[in-house]
């Protein structure tokens, strides 16, 4: 015998809360009423100051301004809270960001290669470029590379290392005297920093 179809019963399922403009889902800033503090010290363009209050005046106060109060100091005693469009001020801080990131110096290595018995031609066409690294702001690692047996010129490579230094003298600073490194001798040379 069949059994009839009986549809499964629907029970009312949980509300959610919306994310609208109030959830935290943008940003680390709570704003507007996820801020739980009894008080707040509230900073915005329209006010002169800092002005402590109350949060149900100061959500009030951004109500009426028709814009979003924003916690941009929860752990100051009273929070620190801006009233500001949230939009714009999450890109401000984004375009903040990035443009400290753009000012934080990479440092760039340029490597020159000489051999132990390098030519006066070479030697003034390898320390143009030296110039415009240093110019350029990144360092210089020199080294005199010895094949085989060429290893007993080594004090030939330091003496063409030690003349390099100087001919480099106003646009770089010898961070790192010349080292010898299995078959290579090394030195680096930093950029003068520009006053």
């Amino acid at each position: 015998m069949a059994v009839p179809y009986r549809p499964k019963p629907t029970y009312p399922q949980q509300q959610r809360p919306q994310q609208g403009p109030q959830s935290k889902q943008q940003g680390e800033h709570r704003i507007n009423n996820q801020i739980t503090a009894p008080q707040v010290r509230v900073v915005s363009d329209e006010l002169e100051g800092a002005q402590v209050m109350s949060i149900k005046e100061a959500l009030l106060l951004a109500d009426q301004m028709e814009l979003d109060l924003i916690e941009i100091s929860p752990k100051a005693d009273p929070p620190v809270c801006r009233i500001a469009d949230y939009q714009k001020f999450l890109y401000q801080q984004k375009k903040k960001a990035k443009e400290i990131k753009a000012k934080q110096a990479k440092v760039v290595i340029k490597e020159i290669r000489f051999g132990p018995q390098t030519d006066d031609h070479d030697y003034n066409f390898k320390l143009r470029h030296a110039q415009n690294f240093l110019q350029e702001g990144a360092k210089v690692k020199a080294y005199v590379f010895f094949r085989g047996r060429s290893i007993v010129f080594s004090e030939q490579g330091q003496i063409l290392l030690l003349r390099f230094a100087t001919d480099l003298e106003e646009y770089g600073k010898v961070e790192m005297m010349p080292k010898l490194e299995g078959k290579r001798m090394t030195m680096m040379l930093a950029p003068k920093s520009k006053k």
